[in-house]
């Protein structure tokens, strides 16, 4: 039995197209899609698009992340204020462009659980982790964390969120964090996806690097509008895709309690981080991003 599981696509339309092309030629039984197709990107239309006739003569599955849960509710909700309004632009753009096709992100569950040809060979597939959607696996959760996201009596759990391939073992639990194919965070620019295949009694994983046209991508984000229109936090969100790295997480700690108590503007904020990281200043705080 073969299985692929993507995730984390965030509307770069690009690197979905070259992984989805590697994955009908690879030819699994099942394909997962693990949550967080759309957001944080300049095509989330274009892929959920793509990925609807795939679901639908194909049969591949869809798990719903963190980033289609909150875009919906943005898409239900008004901003509380104008700081809100700043700070979430990019997901209330992603909103708009998709509110034409919205529907086929409604009923999508948050977890998938299948077995292979023994009993003892239980996949169990989620956005994050059993501790919550926004809750990932990576390499610096130590094991006694790990009990509270994993489930009981699994062979395989795979997970993604965090942007940072893994593969690991609790116990005789296999672990696999498949990445994210539009928007790594490990300094590897490349698309990842997860392939398991189940053979000699037992799930084999290996994760999957792919180039793409990253020109391309960065076209789109200037095209589309969604740097310009997608208020301050978007530039950072571009500077995450151009370097694979986190740099979100770092910024909020450095200057959210100043943006929200009025000391300096969200555009401050935005622009003295970004010209920090142009001096080359170490990224410390990204480094326990989990």
């Amino acid at each position: 039995m073969k299985v692929a599981v993507f995730s984390d696509v965030q509307g770069n339309l690009p690197a979905m197209e070259v992984t989805v092309e590697h994955i009908l030629d690879w030819n699994p039984e099942l394909v997962v899609m693990a949550g967080d197709l759309v957001n944080r990107g300049p095509s989330s239309r274009a892929c959920l698009e793509l990925f609807e006739p795939l679901r639908r003569e194909r049969g591949w599955l869809p798990i719903s992340g963190n980033h289609e849960a909150w875009v919906l509710h943005r898409g239900r909700e008004c901003p509380q204020d104008a700081l809100d309004a700043a700070m979430h632009r990019f997901a209330d753009l992603t909103f708009r462009q998709i509110a034409p096709v919205a529907e086929a992100l409604h009923g999508w569950p948050d977890h998938i659980s299948f077995h292979a040809a023994t009993e003892d060979s239980w996949v169990h597939v989620t956005h994050g982790s059993m501790a919550g959607k926004r809750i990932g696996i990576s390499a610096r959760v130590p094991d006694e964390d790990l009990r509270d996201r994993l489930p009981e009596g699994v062979s395989l759990f795979v997970g993604a969120h965090t942007h940072k391939p893994l593969q690991r073992y609790l116990g005789r639990t296999q672990i696999l964090n498949v990445g994210s194919v539009g928007s790594p965070f490990d300094g590897d620019v490349r698309a990842s996806y997860g392939q398991l295949e189940f053979r000699g009694g037992r799930w084999h994983t290996h994760i999957v690097r792919l180039p793409y046209d990253r020109a391309r991508t960065e076209r789109n984000f200037m095209e589309s509008g969604f740097i310009e229109q997608g208020g301050p936090l978007a530039k950072i969100i571009f500077e995450e895709w151009r370097r694979a790295r986190v740099l979100l997480a770092s910024w909020h700690y450095r200057y959210m309690g100043a943006v929200y108590s009025g000391e300096i503007s969200l555009e401050r904020g935005v622009t003295e981080f970004l010209q920090s990281l142009q001096m080359g200043e170490p990224d410390t705080d990204a480094l326990n991003y989990r």
